[in-house]
């Protein structure tokens, strides 16, 4: 007995699946006409969950200057004008608290409505904080908010992915990416054109509703897969089956390291260089003024992040480790560029910054890419829940080292860039 048409017709408006008949025979439903939806969905949430993670970083330099207007200016003005907390103040508000919810998620029930609509309400609340923020601590505890919002969206989204078809990997990538360049871009802009910071905050408040349509109302639900028969159940080898218990799971995280060290130590030099030393990046005399530099600066980055993001199903690269390399060159450069102030254009900086977002957006992609080939279907969706934590990882270890190491380079003596173009 065959599979009737309606049938088939049903099947094929959901994700591919495999249909099992009343013989035991199994095949795959090839035709899905609705995918269009799933992708356009995991496109859109990539989008909407780190907007305004990548608005908290781009307004990090107003989000100080609000409320600290001391700089450092040692005597004889020959000092490095600095504020005297730096970025990376912002970027551990905006990263701490969604590294401590990815690490706690995996373990916890996988309540998908729940944790969404909790992710939803936290970005929404995040806005309104940092928007009407009267105080430091209001505008830091908007940031957290946010920040957590983004954990959970994150480790939710990715482990739910497992239940659908493996390009949603790549238009979620691809949304994270445009996220990055939509908030900073939106933030500069809406700034440039002089809008308030708190009408700017009420602005963003449409992306968690949009957060909220893709999901309940854009995504498919995923079909439970039919039970097979005994002879193929048996067929599945120990290291297929799904991780069950909190044992269980903690002895399979070591068979993740592969994955998640490259990606730790990528977004340990990019933030590292975003963070602690964007600010310090400054070139007198030009069509920006500093404010803006960084700002920009952010906007070129998060270019680069979509573009390389968004490319992985027309190229692809496994040696995720050879992109650390290249990323900490970058760090040797910044680093170097900020303390003697060498290079002459401000656009060699743009170059090298969008080549650093490649290389950031590279590493996310590929890592997630190939874990929705090589990692057992069982098992994914706490594999990706537990490899996502690796760049907050990164992320967070770099706030920390920004702070002194900002703070001891605004203690030289400013350094006058000697030849421009």
């Amino acid at each position: 007995m065959s599979v009737t048409k309606q049938q088939e017709a049903e099947d094929s408006d959901h994700n591919p699946q495999v249909v099992v008949t009343p013989t035991g025979a199994a095949h795959s439903v090839r035709h899905d006409r609705s995918l269009w939806r799933d992708l356009t969905a995991y496109w859109i949430l990539g989008l909407c969950n780190n907007y305004g993670y990548v608005v908290m970083l781009s307004a990090a330099h107003d989000i100080i200057a609000q409320f600290n207007d001391e700089v450092i200016s040692p005597e004889g003005g020959n000092g490095r004008e600095c504020h005297l907390v730096s970025t990376g103040a912002i970027l551990l508000a905006d990263v701490l608290p969604s590294l401590f919810v990815k690490i706690l998620m995996p373990f916890f029930p996988f309540w998908v409505n729940v944790r969404i609509g909790i992710a939803v309400a936290f970005s929404a609340a995040g806005f309104l904080l940092v928007g009407f923020a009267n105080a430091e601590w209001m505008a830091l505890m908007g940031v957290v908010i946010t920040s957590a919002s983004s954990g959970i969206g994150e480790t939710t989204f990715l482990a739910y992915s497992s239940r659908f078809n493996k390009n949603v990997i790549s238009t979620w990538s691809s949304g994270t990416g445009g996220a990055g360049v939509i908030g900073s871009l939106s933030y500069a802009t809406l700034r440039s054109l002089d809008v308030s910071p708190r009408d700017t905050m009420l602005i963003m408040l449409i992306f968690p509703a949009i957060e909220a349509f893709a999901f309940w109302l854009l995504l498919r639900r995923p079909q439970v897969l039919p039970v097979t028969t005994v002879e193929s159940t048996e067929e599945l080898i120990s290291d297929d089956k799904p991780l069950v218990g909190f044992k269980e799971k903690m002895s399979y995280i070591k068979h993740l390291f592969g994955y998640m060290l490259p990606l730790c130590l990528v977004y340990f030099f990019e933030y590292f260089i975003n963070q602690g030393l964007f600010e310090l990046v400054y070139f007198e005399n030009i069509f920006l003024d500093r404010a803006s530099q960084y700002r920009w600066l952010n906007v070129d980055y998060q270019i680069g992040v979509f573009i390389s993001r968004s490319s992985v199903n027309l190229f692809q690269l496994n040696k995720i480790w050879l992109m650390s390399v290249f990323q900490f060159i970058n760090v040797i450069y910044f680093l170097t560029e900020v303390i003697w102030f060498y290079t002459p254009s401000i656009w060699i900086v743009f170059v090298i910054v969008l080549w650093e977002g490649l290389l950031g957006g590279g590493a996310y992609v590929n890592t997630f890419y190939r874990m929705s080939k090589e990692i057992p279907p069982g098992r994914q969706q706490f594999a990706m829940a537990m490899v996502v934590q690796s760049d907050s990882y990164g992320i967070a270890l770099a706030g920390f080292l920004a702070i002194p190491v900002h703070n001891a380079i605004c203690g030289l003596p400013a350094s006058v860039r000697g030849v421009v173009w």
